[in-house]
């Protein structure tokens, strides 16, 4: 089973989005079992592109196309890149986890 991960990331720093990551792998792996296997969907280097987050979405769904399980985590759903991840992964028939925590 693989997993993908859309969360949010504007004005976070990088250890801050990937110990949420790890928090999000560990939870998913008690509900799955410790063979899921997590697509790397964090990009650490910013591309040269005119819109580096638009470029990023698309290498995004790229691999949202492998994926068996699409997590999605808090505040997914007032982040314009995880909503659009959320309706194609909704409308491609990937199983989705919605964190709506406060």
């Amino acid at each position: 089973m693989k997993l993908f991960i859309s969360q949010p990331m504007k004005d976070k720093s990088a250890e801050e989005i990937l110990g949420e990551r790890e928090r999000i792998i560990i939870h998913c792996k008690e509900i799955y079992g410790d063979d899921l296997e997590v697509i790397e969907s964090y990009f650490e280097q910013e591309p040269e592109s005119k819109n580096p987050a638009l470029y990023n979405l698309g290498k995004s769904l790229i691999l949202l196309a492998d994926a068996d399980v699409a997590y999605f985590a808090k505040g997914w759903e007032n982040a314009r890149g995880c909503k659009i991840e959320n309706t194609c992964a909704i409308e491609y028939g990937i199983e989705v986890i919605e964190d709506y925590r406060k």
